[in-house]
C-alpha cells in the first residue's frame, strides 16, 4: 500500500489534470466517444498512471454534458464536479443576472456556494470583482482553475470556508446559492438547503444588493418580506426563481417574468383574475416563467383574451395579438375529448406529425399518439384541457 497521502487523493489528483502531462491527456481525449471508453482507458493507461486517466475521463464526460450549459467553447476549456455540472447555472441566464448586477451598481460582489464558478465567471466578464466561496476544497480547485482557464483570475478570487462564516460587509452584492441537491437527490424544503434559505434571506438583507437563486417551484407565500421574486425561462424553458434584495427591489415589481433571448421582462401589475369564456379563433400558450409568476392575467390583458376555464393557463381570442410572452395557435376545431373522434379527424386530414400538449388532462402524450397512430403529411397540435370546466380536445397550429 502506498504511504504518500496525495494517492487517492481527489483535489490532488485533479491538480494533477493542471500539469502538462494531464493537459496534454485531456486534449487527446478532445473528442471523447462514451461508447469506446474501456478501448481509450486501456490504452492510455500503457503510458499514463491508472488514476490520472480515470480522472481524465471523467472529465471529457462531464464536459460533454456541460456543453448544454455553457457552450462548446467554454466546456472545453473548463473544469467541473458531477454536482457542479448538474447545479450550474446555465451560461445564458448567468450572464442576464450578471448584467443586471452590474446595471444596479456592483462592482465588488460575494458569490457564496460557488460551486465550479459559473456564476463569477459571468460576473466577472461583466467587470464585477468576484469573491467565490465554497466549502468543498475541490470545488473550490476547481473553480480556481476555471478562472484561470478563462483569463479571469484577476477578476475571481476563490476561498475555501464556510459560507455562514464569511464577512461580506467589504462588499457592495451578495450572490448566493444554496445546494438543492443532496446525497438522495433534489431537496425540496428551502430549510433543508445547504445553508437553509432562512440564513441566505438574512445575508441578503444585510447587503446593499443582494440576489438568491432558488427553485422555481418556490411557492409565493414562500417569498420573503421586501423580496422580489423572478422567474427565468431560457428557451422556453423554466430554469430558476430568483430573490432580490436591497437595491434591486426597492421601486419594482414585486413579481416578474423574465424570458431568455432578449431579455423580455413581464412586470407584474396586480391584475384581478381575468374572466372565462368561450374558446376562440386564437389560443395563446404563456411562457412558463409567467405561469410560475402569476402572470397569465397580464398576458391575456396584453392580447385581450380570457381564460378557456378558470383554472386552466391558457388564454383565448378572437383576434391574433403577437406577445413574446406566449405562444400563439389557430384553433380549427374544439371538441370534447373523444379519442375515437380524434382519431377519424387526424385520418380525414392526413395528420401525421402531431404534437400534443396538455394542461388539465390525465392522458398522457405518449399514450395518446399509441391509440390514433398519425399518419399523413400534414401537422397539427392538439390540447388535451378543459374548457369549462369539461375534459375538451383543441386542434390547430401555431401561428408564424
Amino acid at each position: 500500500m502506498s504511504t504518500n497521502p496525495a494517492v487517492g487523493d481527489p483535489v490532488s489528483v485533479f491538480h494533477r489534470l493542471l500539469t502538462d502531462e494531464g493537459q496534454a491527456l485531456l486534449a487527446e481525449l478532445r473528442s471523447y466517444d462514451p461508447g469506446r471508453e474501456l478501448a481509450v482507458a486501456t490504452r492510455l493507461r500503457r503510458d499514463h498512471p491508472a488514476e490520472l486517466v480515470s480522472a481524465a475521463i471523467a472529465q471529457a464526460r462531464l464536459r460533454q454534458r456541460a456543453v448544454a450549459k455553457f457552450g462548446a467553447g467554454d466546456a472545453a476549456r473548463m473544469y467541473f464536479t458531477p454536482d457542479g455540472v448538474e447545479q450550474a447555472t446555465r451560461a445564458s441566464v448567468a450572464a442576464y443576472r450578471a448584467g443586471r448586477f452590474a446595471g444596479l451598481g456592483a462592482r465588488r460582489l460575494a458569490d457564496l456556494c460557488c460551486g465550479n464558478g459559473g456564476d463569477a465567471i459571468a460576473l466577472a466578464r461583466a467587470g464585477i470583482e468576484v469573491l467565490a466561496v465554497d466549502r468543498s476544497p475541490l470545488t473550490c480547485a476547481v473553480a480556481r482553475a476555471n478562472a484561470g482557464a478563462l483569463g479571469l483570475s484577476d477578476l475571481i478570487e476563490v476561498r475555501c470556508a464556510d459560507v455562514t462564516e464569511v464577512d461580506t460587509s467589504g462588499f457592495d452584492a451578495v450572490f448566493a446559492d444554496p445546494a438543492r441537491r443532496g446525497g438522495r437527490g433534489r431537496i425540496f424544503d428551502p430549510e433543508a438547503y445547504s445553508p437553509p434559505l432562512s440564513w441566505a434571506v438574512e445575508a441578503a438583507r444585510r447587503a446593499p444588493l443582494a440576489a438568491l437563486k432558488v427553485a422555481p417551484g418556490i411557492p409565493h407565500e414562500a417569498v420573503p418580506e421586501g423580496a422580489a421574486a423572478e422567474w427565468i425561462s431560457d428557451g422556453g424553458d423554466v430554469k430558476e426563481a430568483v430573490l432580490w434584495f436591497g437595491a434591486a427591489s426597492r421601486g419594482a415589481s414585486r413579481v416578474r417574468a423574465t424570458l431568455l433571448p432578449g431579455p423580455r421582462t413581464l412586470d407584474s401589475a396586480g391584475l384581478p383574475d381575468p374572466p372565462s369564456g368561450p374558446v376562440g379563433r386564437y389560443l395563446y400558450e404563456p411562457d412558463g416563467a409567467v405561469i410560475r409568476a402569476h402572470l397569465v392575467a397580464e398576458v391575456a390583458e396584453l392580447v385581450g383574451g380570457r381564460l378557456i376555464d378558470p383554472t386552466i393557463a391558457y388564454v383565448t381570442s378572437d383576434e391574433h395579438r403577437p406577445t413574446p410572452y406566449a405562444a400563439a395557435y389557430e384553433i380549427t376545431d374544439t371538441l370534447p375529448f373523444n379519442l375515437k373522434r380524434l382519431k377519424a379527424l387526424l385520418r380525414e386530414r392526413g395528420v401525421g406529425t402531431l404534437t400534443v400538449k396538455k394542461r388539465g388532462s390525465a392522458v398522457e402524450p405518449e399514450e395518446l399518439r399509441r391509440k390514433v397512430k398519425p399518419s399523413g403529411p400534414n401537422a397539427a397540435t392538439v390540447f388535451l384541457t378543459r374548457v369549462a370546466g369539461a375534459p375538451a380536445m383543441l386542434l390547430g397550429h401555431p401561428v408564424r
